[in-house]
Parts: structure tokens; sequence; C-alpha cells
């Protein structure tokens, strides 16, 4: 046998001991342990590494300190240790692990000592070994093979591990859903220190998908599963499909567990069916909110969802709000309606309806508006969403241009958003991009147009642990086409608030007509935050905003604009994001003075 066969037929006995130990003996009396472990001739790294896989140098920690419990921790830690050190290319290793001077290896499970008082564990990790030959056929084409393993690199399992598991997925992504092993050689030459790895591979059939199983106990019907997950039957097999249609199954929000597998054997016509095991999350979650600043009062709102109406995972979703509770204007309201259907358009595609009706009311201007629409959602990546409607909207206005006008719309609303952060509710990392455009169609005398939006943000950690995070955001906005006074004034832009620049009033900034103040047709808005984490729930905010407003439909040089600055406090809550407490002056403008405060769930963007 060689040196090899050796060590992993000592791992075998060891195990063997072990087992007897825990079944043989009663247990014995609690007891303090002095524990040592050398490696003569290892780095610092791998020392670190051989001691934190110990089961003995850990048995403090975890508890263990009676006789049957060290020993088999003993037992078991050469094993472990060779385990550790062949991962690391150590293939020629002596280890002696001695219970007061005993080697652990050869104490009798029955007859154990009555009490252990050392135990020192002594490894010579012996040359580190080099691959001579490695290889791995047959490999599918673009088959990308780990660096580690080849001939002249350090030797390792985890090389060989590695390099197989990539030769099997290679002819996997090529469709060879069954590739396995078929055989592997691995000699060691202590002499030379080097290893020779081959590893034979079995592709099997190239199998294209079968049939979709639904299986589970889940109330959405099959035949709207079906058409959700968007198997492509017929097609090569590919893992890359299968992680798209778990991804589409899950992105309904309907289902709380979706889990795909594979058929044990292909069907006699090359088609390999896939079973999709589905549970179902609670049909209905009622969600609330808060939010309050000095100057707007406090705003409630709250929300009721169905995650699967007609049992086709559609989503409906009402939404209610009451807002500037004791704020310095009337009180608003708004209800909102929308039912998303994803199994109408296909896999990546859903259907959604829309009803809101609103009242506004602002320093400014009031408005009653509501809008009937339907649209199409599309899913083209994990990170890029677009939404596409068709939306009748009626308004009526009071504003610095006359009461009671009227206006009536059709609009286009098409929405772009690109989303690469890494933490929607609290963001550390990424960016996020959104898009916002809608031609409008006057109705009944009102006048034609465009409006356009775009918010841009993006975040960066600083330091070994990332808790300096410089946040930064900016917006634009522009009507093109009709004058101020022929838009109705909730098209319109304005700034100041929590939304765009602290420290002052809300909507406080707008264009001056005879006295009073109207929206404009271009927005800027740009903000920094500095956040830094002080405990692993709080940190510490300050930040800088900026807003212009412009008659045109571009901001120019003379633009009016004011700005605001403060600091902030955050309580994280977790999967809810941090609860927000700003503290925020008026800097620039002249539009507000004097310290302004707001209070929400979730950073500011």
């Amino acid at each position: 046998m060689s040196s090899l066969g050796r060590k992993f037929a000592l791992r075998r006995g060891m195990t063997a001991l072990c087992a007897g130990a825990w079944l043989a003996c009663a247990a014995g009396n609690a007891q303090a342990l002095d524990s040592s472990l050398t490696a003569t001739g290892a780095s610092e790294d791998l020392q670190d590494s051989l001691k934190t896989a110990s089961a003995v140098m850990s048995a403090g920690d975890r508890g263990l300190d009676n006789v049957q419990e060290l020993i088999a921790a003993a037992q078991a830690d050469y094993q472990t240790l060779v385990q550790v050190l062949y991962d690391r290319g150590y293939f020629s290793p002596v280890i002696h692990i001695r219970v007061d001077g005993r080697e652990a290896a050869y104490i009798d499970p029955l007859a154990l000592p009555s009490r252990i008082d050392r135990i020192a564990i002594e490894v010579a990790p012996g040359p580190q070994f080099r691959f001579g030959t490695a290889e791995i056929a047959p490999l599918a084409e673009n088959t990308a093979m780990p660096e580690a393993f080849a001939p002249g690199a350090p030797a390792s399992t985890g090389a060989i591990r590695d390099a197989t598991a990539a030769g099997v997925q290679g002819w996997r992504d090529a469709g060879y859903a069954k590739a396995t092993i078929d055989s592997q050689r691995i000699t060691a030459n202590h002499a030379a220190a080097r290893l020779d790895a081959q590893v034979r591979l079995r592709p099997g059939q190239k199998l294209r998908f079968g049939k979709l199983i639904v299986a589970g106990n889940s109330d959405v019907r099959e035949e709207a599963v079906q058409r959700i997950a968007g198997l492509p039957t017929g097609e090569t097999y590919s893992p890359e499909t299968l992680q798209t249609v778990n991804t589409r199954l899950r992105r309904t929000g309907t289902f709380s567990t979706v889990t795909l597998h594979e058929a044990e054997t292909a069907n006699p016509d090359g088609t390999l069916d896939v079973t999709t095991t589905l549970e179902d999350m609670p049909k209905r979650r009622i969600s609330f909110g808060v939010e309050m600043s000095s100057n707007a009062g406090l705003d409630l709102s709250m929300a009721w969802m169905h995650r699967n109406l007609f049992h086709g995972a559609e989503r409906l979703r009402i939404e209610s709000s009451i807002g500037n509770i004791g704020g310095s204007e009337d009180i608003e309201g708004r209800l909102g309606i929308r039912l998303d259907r994803p199994d109408r358009l296909g896999p990546d595609d859903s259907i959604f309806y829309t009803f809101d009706i609103e009242q506004l009311e602002r320093e400014h201007y009031s408005v009653s508006r509501t809008s009937l629409g339907i649209g199409a959602r599309r899913v083209f990546s994990p990170d890029l969403v677009g939404e596409v409607a068709v939306v009748g909207m009626y308004a009526n206005a009071d504003d610095a241009f006359g009461d009671g006008r009227d206006f009536e719309y059709l609009g286009l609303p098409i929405t772009l958003e690109w989303d690469k952060r890494d933490n929607p509710v609290n963001a550390r990392g990424g960016h996020l991009l959104r898009l916002e455009t809608m031609p409008f169609f006057g109705l009944s005398g009102s006048k034609s147009g465009g409006r356009l939006m775009a918010d841009a943000r993006a975040y960066r950690s600083f330091g070994a642990t990332g808790r300096l995070t410089l946040a930064g955001r900016l917006q634009l906005g522009s009507v093109v086409g009709p004058a101020q006074s022929e838009v109705s004034p909730d098209l319109l832009f304005f700034s100041g608030g929590a939304g765009t620049v602290r420290g002052q009033p809300y909507d406080s900034l707008g264009i001056d007509v005879g006295g009073k103040t109207a929206g404009g047709r271009s927005f800027l808005g740009a903000s920094v935050e500095l956040r830094g984490q002080i405990t692993d729930k709080i940190s510490a905010v300050g930040f800088l905003d900026y807003g212009a407003v412009d008659a045109s439909s571009f901001i120019g040089s003379d633009t009016a604009s004011h700005s605001g600055a403060g600091l902030g406090v955050r309580y994280d809550l977790g999967g809810f994001g941090p609860v927000r407490f700003d503290l925020a002056y008026p800097v620039g403008g002249d539009t507000g003075e004097g310290l302004q405060y707001y209070i929400g769930i979730g950073q500011a963007f």
C-alpha cells in the first residue's frame, strides 16, 4: 500500500475508534484542559488553519470537557488535520496527538483514563507537493479551467476538486446534463514531492428540456406556473436557463420556496424533465408607513396586498395615504390600486392595471386628479426593468394661473430602471438609474406635450470594513411643449423638502407669477451624503442638498436655486431599512429659514 493509501486507511480507523468510544463508554468527569498545537516549519497561515479546524483546540468553546468527548475529539483530529494539510498540498505529514503523553490513536475505548490534563498536537507537514501530471479529459469546448490545476503548480486536493467541478460544469453548460466523473487516478511520489492527478469525465448524452412538472402545496394553477416559468421544452439543456426559470417564479412574490430538481434519468427521446416544488407565501399582507417633517406635518400610509388573487400569481395592491396632518396645508389623501398579472404575456412580461384618485394640497396649488391605465412590464435582466402604459388622466386645479382649471390627458408613461445597488433599502455600493418619460396628448382643449424625469444614484464604501459610505444623487426634470399656464400643476416642478432639498420648506422654490408661485418646466436636484457606521445598528450622516427650478424647459444660468445642509442619525431595522432622523438648515436661497426636521423609514435616497 502507498503512503497516501496508508493515510486514508488510518483516517478510516480513527473514525471507527471515535464511534466506539462514544458508544461503549459512560460520561466522565468534567475537567479543565491544557491543549497545544505546534507545526514545525509551517507558515503562520497554515498553523492558524490547523488550529481553527482542530476539535481539540476548540474543545473549550464547544463545551467538550469530559473524558469521552476529549478522546473522541483527539481521535477525530487525525482525519481533520490530514484533510487540512492535503487541501494545502502537504501529502507526507506526520501527526502525533498525545493525551497525557499517550498517542490518542492507541487509546483503548474500553479502558479510558479517569481524567485528562493535557493534549499536545505535533504536526510535521513535510514538503509541499507540486503537480506533475494535471489532466482532466475530455473537456467541453470553452471550458474555463482553474489556473491552480496545472503541471508545476502547488498541488492540493482543493485544486483537483475545483478543476473536476469545472470540467463537469463545462459539459453541463454545453447541454450534457448528466456529465459525471468516470474515473480518477491520484498518485503521490513522496521522494520527489510530486502529485500526479488524472481524471476522466463521462459527458453522457446531450439533452434537451422536457416537461416542467409542478409539485408542492401551492394554490397557483399549474398552467399559470408553466407560463410564468417559461421552461423552453425542446431546447438544449442549460443550467443558466434553469436559474432563469427559478428567478421568474421567485419574482412573482407569491412563493416562499421555489426548488428545481432535474430527473435522475433522461427520457428515451433525449429530453430531461424538471420538477419544481413550490410553497406559497401568506396570501395577504398589510403594511404601514409614517413620515414626519416640521413643515409638512405627519404623513400616514397603509397598503394591503393579495399575492394570488385569481390563482395565477396575480398581485393586487391597494394603497391609501393621508398627508399634511398637523402641517401648514390642508389634509390631502390618495387611494391607489394596481393589479399585476404575471401569467398573461410571457415568462419575462406581465400586464398591469392601475387606478388612482388623489387630492393634493400644496402651498402653491391644489389638485384633484384621477387616472386609469393599463400597461406592460418587461424584465430584461435581474437588474434592468421597463414599463410602458396607456393612462387616461383628469385633473382639476387651483394654482397661480387661476382656480377650477380642468385638464384631460391621454398619457404614455415609459419607465426604465437599472438597479445595481447591493441593498435596495440601505445601499453601501452600486448605483441606480431611473428614467421616466411621458408624452401626454391633450383632450377637450388641453395642450399636448411631454414630461421627462431622470434620477441617478451612486454609492461607494471606504475602509477595510466598509463602515464609511459616500452616497450621491442627481435629479433632472423637464416639461416640453405647452407653457407653464397650459400644464396641470402636478406635472410641473417645485423644490424643497425631504425628497429634494432638506432644510428648505416643502415645494418652497418655484417660479414667481404676479406675486404667486407656480411650478417650473425644468428642475435640477443634487444631494450628497457621508454615512458613517458607529455600531452595527447606528449610523451618523452628514448631507448637503441643492435644488434649482426654471420657467423654461432647460435649466439656465440665471435659474433660481436654494440649498440646505444638516446632520442625521439612522437606526437599522434590518430588512425594512433604517429609521431616519434628519436635522437640516437652509444654507442658500431665500425660500426658508430656521431648522427643519425629518423622520421616516429608509435612507433619504
